[in-house]
């Protein structure tokens, strides 16, 4: 178990560490030339072969035969805090609600987050199955 939680911490720390920047390059420099919707959907392949990579690693770094559940805990739990760390943290620093939040959304780039998110969780079992 400690295994699993040591895993997932790392999973969600690249992930994340990847989105603070690429978010930040975004906001910054993206946002202002081509739009919010625009600039989250460019964004959106870079982070999903990010979480393709730290998945892979993450996968690199288990035994051989670990079952698919294994690979779900992981991604779950990497999730978890994902949705936590958001929610509190970031959300926090920009003096924002989460209904605030939600209701800001842009429909068509906010649904693809939604969609990237479960990949997020499932990833690490997807990778698992190719390469075993």
């Amino acid at each position: 178990m400690s295994r699993i939680i040591k895993l997932g911490l790392i999973y969600f720390s690249l992930v994340f560490a990847t989105g603070f920047l690429l978010g930040t390059i975004r906001v910054l420099f993206i946002v202002p030339e081509i739009g919010e919707r625009y600039a989250e959907l460019i964004e959106m392949p870079i982070m999903l072969f990010a979480i393709y990579l730290s998945a892979k690693f993450i996968v690199g770094k288990m035994k051989e035969g670990e079952s698919a559940r294994t690979y779900l805990y992981i991604g779950m739990l990497s999730l978890i805090i994902l949705l936590m760390f958001e929610f509190t943290v970031v959300l926090g620093l920009q003096g924002v609600s989460i209904k605030q939040y939600l209701a800001s959304r842009d429909p068509v780039s906010g649904t693809t987050y939604v969609l990237s998110l479960i990949i997020f969780m499932v990833m690490p079992v997807l990778v698992a199955r190719r390469e075993g």
